[in-house]
């Protein structure tokens, strides 16, 4: 099997310095929520595809897509939300007719798994008790544009946002709340469960649209025959087996 290389939310940077892609190498980025799950699928996918090297790029969505728009060499792109793939579509930088829909998720308000704070609706978060709410950057990252969205729908956005404690990707707020940074914290579903033993789910927030990722070949990718063949992989059984395992719903 093909050494697998990963980079982290600064691959951009990798990208377009020393680091050069190989022709058999398949460029993914993708949102930070599906870490561990495409860490788990890319040897899976190479031991199917002998010679084929994943490198795995992952970040907040709309921070992949101005990497993409600005050349960083890319064969496929995994949004978190409709959102952000339509503003890719929208410039062409994906192939329309490969785009589909994978998984799902929940956003959740998570506390740290030690919290004495009865938080059960979203009103709860102006409690005293709660000075540091971990929230994604809404202007970049769609779990927090997703929050956003609720708390204004609640019209708490205002009594909130000034205790917000902004991330660049949801793992940064899981981490926030992880380390008892702050004392609540916005992200999906599958994220609080990866730390179980950190953090708890308080409750689940509605959203007014479901969440579903999608994902598609990126135009003028180097490798286009493999990006189809990982398309059609994380849609098969073998993918949606590692999914479920982290708790990710079918769309």
């Amino acid at each position: 099997m093909a050494h697998r290389r990963a980079l982290g939310v600064a691959g951009a940077i990798l990208f377009t310095g020393s680091l050069a892609a190989h022709a058999a190498d398949l460029t993914v980025s993708a949102a930070a929520s599906l870490t561990n799950a495409f860490r788990d699928i890319a040897p899976l996918f190479e031991a199917q595809n002998p010679g084929t090297t994943v490198l795995l790029n992952f970040g907040a969505s709309d921070a992949l897509l101005q990497q993409i728009a600005k050349g960083a060499p890319a064969d496929l792109f995994a949004s978190a939300d409709e959102e952000t793939m339509d503003a890719a579509a929208g410039k062409k930088l994906i192939v329309p007719e490969t785009r589909r829909d994978f998984v799902g998720n929940t956003l959740v308000l998570i506390v740290p798994s030690d919290s004495t704070l009865k938080l059960a609706t979203l009103k709860d978060l102006q409690d005293v008790g709660v000075k540091h709410v971990a929230v994604c950057n809404p202007n970049g990252v769609p779990a927090g544009r997703y929050a956003k969205a609720a708390l204004e729908t609640a019209n708490l956005w205002r009594a909130v946002e000034p205790k917000a404690v902004f991330a660049q990707n949801v793992r940064q707020s899981l981490d926030f709340v992880a380390r008892a940074e702050a004392e609540a914290g916005f992200v999906y579903a599958t994220d609080a469960g990866i730390v179980k033993d950190k953090v708890r789910i308080a409750f689940a927030v509605p959203t007014k649209t479901a969440i579903r990722y999608p994902i598609a070949a990126v135009a003028g990718g180097p490798n286009p025959d493999a990006a189809r063949r990982f398309i059609d992989f994380v849609l098969a059984p073998a993918g949606r087996t590692v999914f479920a395992k982290y708790g990710f719903p079918k769309p």
